[in-house]
């Protein structure tokens, strides 16, 4: 695990305001936050993402449905659109890509939690609580 693994998974979990969130994420370089994104993508779909978490994640992230992350999550197979979703590459959509993918992180996430964790898991993101 890593300090990037930690800190998006505080973001997630709501260990830790948006805000600074979105300030580190800023802080990056470009490829950088084009790792953060195809991350944070690949961690969606490990979670276990589904379409239903698209809308609820677009609310969750303050976004309109009008932003161009939330019309592409809400359009065909969500493991696609989160790969698009993760690719775009204007930093004002860098930023509500950041703010989706978080999003939908902790609904999925969350999900799986409650669903096969409840009852303890090896997931260390899962413990961050715990640790603090």
């Amino acid at each position: 695990m890593t300090e990037r693994d930690i800190l998006l998974n505080e973001l997630a979990q709501g260990l830790r305001p948006m805000p600074q969130g979105i300030a580190w994420f800023d802080a990056l370089a470009p490829d950088e936050q084009s790792e953060v994104l195809l991350f944070l993508r690949h961690h969606c779909v490990q979670a276990r993402v589904v379409a239903e978490d698209g809308p609820e994640g677009i609310r969750r992230a303050g976004l309109r449905p009008t932003h161009t992350p939330a019309v592409l999550i809400t359009r065909g197979r969500i493991d696609h659109q989160l790969g698009k979703v993760a690719s775009l590459t204007p930093l004002d959509e860098r930023r509500k890509a950041f703010r989706l993918l978080i999003a939908v992180l902790a609904i999925a996430d969350g999900r799986r939690r409650e669903r096969y964790c409840s009852n303890g898991c090896g997931h260390w993101w899962h413990r961050l609580s715990a640790a603090d």
